[in-house]
């Protein structure tokens, strides 16, 4: 349980802006950037590398959500795992990819 006290909106109105915007419910699917992104930007790999590599239908803003850190069913990390891996001619697992 959380014990520390919501910021008050007066005291920052960029928090008050940030509070409208969250739905309910959504703040535990967003998980941070995640490991995919830097290992995208060190071998040069751009989201449309990932998309052309795919052999499955996959979007853009699958590997999107997947570098931002948004939370993904099993189904889309397999996708995006095995268009990586394609792309890359290497065998990365979900835990290089994804740190949840």
């Amino acid at each position: 349980m959380n014990t520390t006290p919501p910021l008050e909106p007066a005291a920052c109105p960029a928090v008050a802006v940030a509070q409208r915007r969250i739905p309910a419910g959504t703040a535990d699917r967003n998980l941070g950037p995640q490991p995919i992104a830097q290992l995208l930007a060190a071998l040069n790999l751009k989201p449309h590398d990932l998309v052309a590599a795919s052999p499955v239908p996959m979007t853009h803003k699958m590997v999107a959500r997947a570098c931002k850190g948004r939370r993904l069913t099993p189904n889309t990390q397999s996708i995006v795992l095995n268009a990586l891996n394609k792309a890359t001619g290497k065998s990365y697992t979900l835990p290089d990819l994804f740190a949840y």
